[in-house]
């Protein structure tokens, strides 16, 4: 049988929840830092507001105070276990850490990972986002992550490929953001954006095209959502600025 892709089993199925009662359903995947391991998502989905207005994003009104995590389960590929992580300390505070100088106003954030009995860490490097692989303007790129709170066949993520929609080393709206052209949908939210190609020849940024002889990928950021509900541009963070979050967090004894 052909192997699963090792990206389909590191973006995990997240479920926003209020004391066990289901609010919203996101994307998110893990990296490590001095053996600690920590999900990275959006911001807006652990604090359940939108990121523009602070208005609530669940019908009910509801804001999460836990997200229940799909993980894979240690030594038994193919199946998944659900993990509890709070989302607020005993004082109501939030337990994820924001970036170090945009805070608030990045749309991504770092939760320690607790919970993690028989799981099976499957992380992304952020020092090592894979082969230096050229990416622009109509180059493809994926989403890898859950549209509508699907998934792909037990909790494997759903791909949803489009196309890079904007020159990826400058900055969209100064922000350490690019768009994409991409048909994502809510759910996708928290999802691993990444450079994937089949193998064979490959263009590299510094102009040159190198032969492999399987699969590559780099990762390019996280998705946060469209630019508006009538169009199909959607705002990736960079990894770069992800790596400055991780950079930042103190790693206790």
């Amino acid at each position: 049988m052909p192997a699963i892709s090792e990206f389909s089993v590191k973006s995990l199925f997240i479920q926003m929840c209020f004391n066990g009662q289901p609010l919203a359903t996101g994307s998110g995947f893990v990296v490590e830092k001095e053996g600690v391991n920590f999900l990275i998502t959006n911001r807006h989905n652990v604090t359940g507001r939108r990121q523009d207005n602070g208005q609530p994003l669940s019908p009910t009104g509801g804001i999460p105070n836990e997200v229940i995590i799909m993980h894979n389960v240690h030594n038994r590929l193919g199946s998944w276990s659900p993990k509890t992580e709070r989302l607020l300390d005993e004082e109501g505070q939030p337990l994820w850490f924001e970036h170090p100088t945009l805070e608030a106003t990045a749309d991504f954030v770092a939760l320690e990972l607790t919970e993690l009995e028989d799981v099976a860490i499957y992380p992304y490097s952020l020092q090592d986002p894979g082969p230096d692989i050229f990416v622009g303007p109509a180059d493809t790129v994926s989403v890898v992550g859950f549209p509508f709170g699907l998934r792909g066949g037990g909790s494997l993520a759903i791909w949803a490929t489009g196309f890079q929609a904007t020159e990826h080393f400058v900055d969209y709206a100064d922000l350490p953001t690019f768009l994409i052209d991409c048909r994502s949908r809510p759910g996708q939210s928290g999802s691993a954006v990444i450079a994937h190609r089949s193998g064979g020849m490959v263009s590299m940024q510094d102009g040159s095209t190198v032969a492999f002889n399987g699969p590559v990928a780099r990762f390019l950021g996280i998705y946060s959502g469209r630019i508006n509900p009538e169009s199909d541009l959607g705002i990736v963070w960079k990894a770069s600025a992800i790596l400055e979050l991780l950079d930042d967090i103190e790693i206790s004894d």
